[in-house]
């Protein structure tokens, strides 16, 4: 199936339109980089998001090493979120959003935590959660709305 790259674009730039004003045009990409990366995830993970969430009783007694081990397993792959949440219900409760996308965040395995980490994303929540532009629920909303990003 051909990747429809036109919609990605749009998503880009109605994010962009979201943080002009907010951000400088030359730190787009740093809110757009990381909620990028942190949709395609939720995207990959989400056939075995229950089978994880189910799973996690059973591997709480475990260094985190050996559970994120043991999940990344479940998962598929070489990571795994263990948050209740995903876009969808982040979306669904917009007056926690902030608390909510960081529950989100620190759910993932160590190895995308670290990631995560290094775009300093946690500044932009903060930046963006104020309850008068309600930006981060606009933000994560737009990308909540597309189905898959590309590999």
């Amino acid at each position: 199936m051909p990747i429809n790259f036109r919609e990605k674009v749009n998503l880009i730039c109605k994010v962009a339109d979201l943080l002009r004003g907010d951000y400088k045009q030359s730190d787009y990409g740093k809110v757009i980089l990381p909620m990028t990366v942190l949709r395609r995830l939720d995207c990959v993970l989400a056939p075995t998001k229950e089978t994880v969430l189910n799973f996690l009783p059973k591997v709480e007694h475990l260094s985190e090493k050996a559970r994120d081990l043991t999940l990344n397993k479940i998962a598929g792959f070489n990571f795994h979120n263990r948050s209740k949440f995903d876009f969808q219900k982040l979306i669904a409760d917009p007056n926690n959003i902030a608390q909510n996308l960081r529950n989100y965040i620190n759910g993932f395995s160590a190895n995308v935590r670290e990631i995560i980490e290094y775009f300093d994303f946690d500044k932009h929540i903060d930046r963006m959660d104020d309850p008068k532009t309600d930006l981060l629920y606009l933000v994560v909303k737009e990308f909540a709305g597309i189905d898959d990003l590309p590999q």
